[in-house]
């Protein structure tokens, strides 16, 4: 409809547009002027913490200095309440005390028949409210009460009951002098092909009011209670008042508390986004029984930047967050994104809170990956990349992908993330094999009976060597750029295990990195699973470096000792695999003169380890080690007639 000349000058006249932001906003009184109408506050559009929200209440213009948004006082509330054009001037007409003008007779009829329409959900909400404290919802309530829902928290979502009763709803409806069609055009109930009477769509099952940005009940979703319905769950179909494409459920509370900087969730269904609320994450919402739509995903980016997704942790729901990251790249733009909180395996949003509490919650944002993170896990996930041809494939793959994002800018950032994720992966795996590779050719040398030998078994430690690089990969982590001082010794190292040779080629990438960003890049390339087994480590735990973590001086303490150790034990075993050759030749002399020299070295690195015990707490047990093993030693050297060179 249009508006008569000068009607939206006069409503803007009429209002104050601090009054009309102030609902939404808490002014920073520091920076405000009141008396000149000069307004600072958080911007209500994208989650900050300093006033870079500015209103000026005498030009009747907003503008944020973060994200850009700006407008007037139809604009704001258009785009704080998600509202039509219309109906934005219909709130402030309102508020005003401004009669709208007269509308033609046929919109007029139509805004009067969704008006009819709300009236009955809101009839259906309330009667399936009091259906709940009936005796034929008692094991709905056991249900509830066994899922951890309260009295308060049941009337705060208006959670209600629909009996099995084939026209229950419905008889109670036409009681109150609601006509059939109105009642089957709400959804409420369904008319059968035949002509027949209709009958409640919502039978045995718990109800959940869905409500849209305004608050006003739009729809039903009802959960049911027996095992052999037909559907577990099951949403009002598409009427004139409910699109659930175009819904979220929990809408209009969660992009208050959003605005108010709370981090906006996205989970599976209504008990998850219940559990959520209780929890204290207040802005959570979920979709109505379907994918998320693009019009859902506006909705979503019109209360908060980077959504949170929090699917369940199984297959299904895998799958469905990598279909959303198909659906949302083509509609990216700059600050707009999205974060996955990927849920430990079997588990929603209310079997986490409900084992772990908040804090468990709050720990899986905290690590909430980026979309283009799993978009890399996605597309690597099983895959064999050993081969040129292999890591070809995966490229085009990436390329596919990013060829669908249409902003430029965006696309670029994105080419060079996968790039650098690629070229990390690969050259991780390229040093691992070449790790193993070296370690089974030494391995394939030595005859059976060398294999065998006292010297053998005099080198063999492999637990202490682990303890080492352990001690050598914690230290670099807390302290990256350790790593430059000792780079060519940590290329130069055997290391034990393929995943230390792996985490230690992704730190030396990325030894100018702050300690939080290095860890960002393990968690990027390698997972959570390897900064979590370090961290876990008891006897990692109790070394000086670990206790003072700002301690710079004691981390290279540890990290030289621990080389130190590594790299005599390692040219022990290689001159003792070599001397093992000469023994069949009986080469005496040579080998004596090894042998002294490799224990000699190997004596002097437990030596000074045994001198560093205060500042390197594992020394006592390297120590021990070492003990044994030269005992081993001076058995084997009487054994062939030879002395050690320490008597």
């Amino acid at each position: 409809m249009s508006l008569p000349p000068g009607f939206l000058d006069e409503l803007r006249s009429r209002l104050s547009l601090a009054q009309v932001v102030g609902r939404k906003v808490m002014w920073d009184s520091r920076k405000s002027n009141q008396a000149k109408g000069d307004m600072w506050a958080p911007c209500p559009f994208h989650q900050e913490k300093t006033a870079s929200f500015h209103v000026d209440d005498r030009k009747g213009f907003y503008y944020c200095f973060g994200c850009h948004a700006k407008g007037d006082a139809i604009s704001f509330v258009r785009e704080s309440e998600n509202l039509g054009f219309m109906e934005a001037v219909e709130v402030l007409a309102r508020e005003a005390g401004m009669q709208m003008p007269a509308r033609d007779p046929r919109a007029q009829e139509k805004a009067d028949h969704l008006t009819r329409l709300r009236e009955v959900m809101e009839a259906a909400v309330r009667h399936y409210r009091m259906q709940l404290a009936t005796g034929a919802a008692a094991e709905a309530r056991e249900y509830l009460v066994r899922r951890g829902l309260d009295e308060d928290t049941l009337a705060r979502f208006e959670i209600g009951y629909a009996p099995e009763a084939r026209r229950g709803l419905y008889e109670a409806l036409r009681g109150r002098g609601v006509e059939e069609a109105m009642i089957v055009e709400a959804g409420l109930a369904a008319q059968p092909d035949d002509g027949g009477a209709a009958y409640d769509r919502f039978r045995g099952r718990i109800v959940f009011p869905i409500r849209d940005g305004q608050g006003r009940a739009i729809g039903l979703g009802g959960r049911a209670m027996r095992a052999d319905a037909r559907a577990k769950y099951l949403n009002s179909p598409a009427t004139p008042l409910f699109d659930k494409s175009r819904s979220l459920y929990n809408l209009a509370p969660a992009r208050e508390a959003a605005g108010k900087g709370q981090p906006l969730i996205v989970a599976e269904g209504y008990m998850d986004v219940i559990a959520l609320v209780r929890a204290g994450f207040e802005a959570a919402v979920a979709p109505l029984g379907t994918a998320i739509t693009e019009e859902q995903l506006d909705l979503l980016w019109r209360m908060a930047d980077e959504p949170l997704i929090a699917l369940d942790g199984d297959r299904a729901g895998l799958s469905a967050a990598h279909r959303l990251i198909d659906l949302t790249l083509p509609r990216l733009t700059a600050g707009k994104g999205l974060r996955f909180v990927l849920m430990p395996p079997g588990q929603d949003p209310d079997d986490l809170l409900r084992a772990g509490g908040p804090a468990a919650m709050q720990k899986l944002i905290d690590g909430a990956l980026p979309m283009v993170q799993l978009l890399w896990q996605r597309e690597t996930e099983g895959r064999i990349l050993t081969e040129p041809d292999q890591r070809a494939a995966l490229e085009a793959d990436l390329a596919a992908h990013i060829a669908a994002i249409n902003d430029k800018n965006i696309r670029f950032h994105y080419d060079r993330k996968l790039k650098d994720l690629a070229f990390q992966t690969f050259r991780a795996l390229d040093g691992a094999a070449r790790k193993r590779g070296r370690k089974a050719g030494a391995l394939d040398g030595p005859r059976l009976s060398t294999q065998r030998s006292l010297l053998s078994a005099a080198s063999s430690d492999s637990t202490m060597e682990r303890c080492q690089e352990e001690a050598i990969l914690s230290a670099l982590l807390l302290h990256p750029s350790l790593a430059a001082e000792v780079e060519a010794r940590l290329e130069s190292l055997e290391w034990s295990e393929p995943e230390h040779a792996t985490l230690a080629g992704v730190i030396l990438s990325h030894q100018e990195a702050s300690p939080d960003a290095l860890r960002q890049h393990v968690r990027d390339i390698l997972g959570e699973a390897p900064l979590e087994r370090l961290d876990s480590l008891d006897h990692l735990a109790v070394m000086p470096f670990r206790r003072r973590p700002g301690d710079r001086d004691s981390a290279r303490l540890a990290l030289v000792s621990a080389l130190e150790r590594l790299e005599a034990e390692q040219g022990h075993r290689m001159e003792l695999s070599e001397a093992e050759e000469d023994i069949a030749g009986l080469a005496t002399e040579t080998l004596t003169w090894r042998l002294r020299d490799a224990a000699e070295a190997r004596h002097r690195a437990g030596r000074a380890m045994q001198e560093d015990r205060t500042d390197y707490d594992i020394a006592e047990n390297g120590a021990r080690i070492s003990r044994q093993e030269r005992e081993a030693m001076l058995k084997m050297l009487a054994d062939l007639g030879l002395s050690d060179p320490e008597r």
